[in-house]
């Protein structure tokens, strides 16, 4: 795996993630499940984010293992999503789920997950 986002970039990125999926029903128009989906995934988000062992993290008490494990898990059920909540027919809701589960999962790909490790050896 290529770890090319650094800890802290990807921490930017993280509350960039939370902005858009905040954003997402207003640009979009999206209502209903996929509004309420977006609007729960940036309040889940935010929260992972803050309490993540990252340098972006505020209260950091979720290791990094477990944020990496969400990512990996939420980027392919996002993708899955439209389907599993029954709104596949809705072309832009589709399209905009399955667009942010594959960009969490190539984010999840590149990412350096190896901070603690780091930060352990730095203390």
């Amino acid at each position: 795996m290529m770890n090319v986002i650094s800890a802290r970039a990807h921490g930017i990125l993280d509350y960039g993630t939370v902005a858009g999926f905040s954003l997402i029903p207003t640009i979009f128009k999206l209502a209903g499940t996929p509004a309420y989906l977006c609007y729960a995934l940036a309040v889940i988000h935010l929260l992972m984010t803050i309490l993540t062992r990252f340098p972006s993290g505020v209260v950091p008490v979720i290791p990094v293992a477990v944020h990496k494990t969400v990512e990996a898990v939420v980027g392919p059920v996002l993708v899955l999503s439209p389907w599993i909540l029954g709104f596949s027919a809705e072309k832009i809701a589709r399209n905009v789920f399955i667009s942010a589960g594959v960009l969490i999962f190539a984010v999840w790909l590149l990412s350096e997950y190896h901070i603690e490790r780091r930060l352990a050896a730095q203390e």
